[in-house]
This record gives structure tokens, C-alpha cells and sequence, in this order.
């Protein structure tokens, strides 16, 4: 199977992902450039960033039209991850494909874990205290820079599990810190995007795009509790597979 059908195919599962479930996007693009198109982890890692910068952007726009993004929150958890992710991002070079492809896999499944132990908010106003959401967003800007992922698998369950919003807010809201967080991380690897192979990333990018439309309708049919539940259980899975793969 060719490179580009494999791109396509990738793209339309990963945009799914971050339409329905407001993150997984790049939990699931680091290991299909790895695995699939046979990218180094640095390399995947970079054009993860792309590609979840520019399909989070997109999908925002579709949550915020049905008033899914709770904005002052949002912008409040991002701008706290901003210097981190620069910070990690710049670091991210020197750590090794094998450490990288290991920590990935254990956040991963922290996160998980965490989604599948906490409850659904009820319905209703939700308080949320600005120090908390400001500690929670620096932490998640450091895992974003470093490992090279927009952060909505750990902004969903933060949002959720921390802060205590609601499923259909947590995905809405967690686009909105992906895109904010993914640009900064993405600024300091700028030398390196001319590197990447758009031949491939471009048709990934598109096909994501396409499905992030796609999984914003999906997530209209499914309640938020089995919205988190599919996400949790996804994320387990491919935890498990790249703990695997790092531990030979």
C-alpha cells in the first residue's frame, strides 16, 4: 500500500478523533507517521504538530458554533502552557527516540486511567479556580513540547477530572488549548518542518480536516459518558502498544 493511501487513511481516523473527542490526535498520529510511514520519532513528533495544529483549528471552529468552548477557561489553561511547551519543545531533540516513545506511552495511559476512574459532571454551571487551571495547563504545555502532541488526550481528562466540566465543554474547550499549546511547541522546532516529506504530511493534513467535520457530527449522537469512555479505552490501547515497543 502506498505511502500517500496510508497518509489518507491515517488522517481520516485521527481528524475523527479530535472532531468526536476533542484530542487522541496526536496520540494516534505519533505512532501512525512511526509505525505506517516510517517517520523518526523527532520527525513524526514535528508533523504531529502540524498536522494537530491546523485539524484542532478547524474543528474549534465547528464546537464553538454549537457552544462547546468555554473560552475564558480555555484561554486561561493554554496561555499558562505556553512557556512550557516552548521550553519542552526546544529540549525535545536531545532526549532519546526510545525515551520519548516510552514516556509517550505511560502519560498515555495515566490519562486513561484517569478518564476511566472519574465520573461524568453533572449538568449545570461549572466553578472553576483560575489556579488550578493555571497549574494543570503549565504541566500539560511541558508534555506538549516535549513529546510533541497538542495535549486534548491529557485536556480532556484535566478538563473533566480536574476541573470538573463537562464532557461536551471538555471537548470543545480542549481544541481551543490543543491549537494554542501545538503553535507554541511548533515554534520551536520551526527549522525543522522544511524537513518533513509533505508529500505525505500534506494528504495527511487534508484528510484530517475532512474527519475532523465528520467526528463533530458523530459526537452529536453519542453521549458524553460513552464519548469518554471510547477515548479512554483508545488511549489504553495504544499506550500498551508503545510501552511494548520501547521495552524491546
Amino acid at each position: 500500500m502506498s505511502a500517500v493511501i496510508l497518509a489518507l487513511a491515517a488522517g481520516a481516523v485521527i481528524g475523527l478523533a479530535l472532531g468526536a473527542l476533542g484530542g487522541g490526535g496526536s496520540v494516534l498520529a505519533v505512532p501512525a507517521l512511526i509505525y505506517l510511514l516510517g517517520f523518526s520519532p523527532v520527525g513524526a513528533t514535528t508533523a504531529s504538530l502540524v498536522i494537530v495544529t491546523l485539524t484542532s483549528a478547524t474543528a474549534l471552529v465547528a464546537h464553538a458554533r454549537d457552544g462547546h468552548v468555554r473560552w475564558r477557561t480555555g484561554l486561561l489553561f493554554a496561555a499558562a502552557g505556553i512557556g512550557p511547551a516552548m521550553l519542552g519543545g526546544a529540549l525535545a531533540s536531545s532526549v532519546p527516540a526510545a525515551v520519548l516513545t516510552a514516556a509517550f506511552a505511560v502519560v498515555a495511559g495515566a490519562a486513561a486511567v484517569r478518564m476511566l476512574r472519574s465520573r461524568p459532571a453533572a449538568d449545570g454551571a461549572v466553578t472553576v479556580r483560575p489556579g488550578r487551571a493555571a497549574a494543570a495547563g503549565a504541566g500539560l504545555g511541558a508534555v506538549t513540547g516535549v513529546l510533541g502532541v497538542g495535549g486534548g488526550f491529557l485536556a480532556v481528562p484535566a478538563l473533566v477530572g480536574v476541573l470538573g466540566m463537562r464532557m461536551r465543554h471538555a471537548v470543545g474547550t480542549s481544541l481551543l488549548v490543543i491549537t494554542v499549546n501545538s503553535l507554541a511547541a511548533l515554534s520551536m522546532r520551526a527549522g525543522t518542518v522544511e524537513s518533513l516529506d509533505w508529500a505525505v504530511v500534506g494528504p495527511f493534513i487534508a484528510a484530517a480536516i475532512l474527519g475532523a467535520w465528520d467526528g463533530k457530527r458523530l459526537s452529536a449522537k453519542v453521549s458524553g459518558h460513552m464519548l469518554q469512555r471510547i477515548f479512554a479505552v483508545v488511549l489504553l490501547a495504544v499506550a500498551a502498544f508503545m510501552l511494548v515497543d520501547a521495552l524491546r
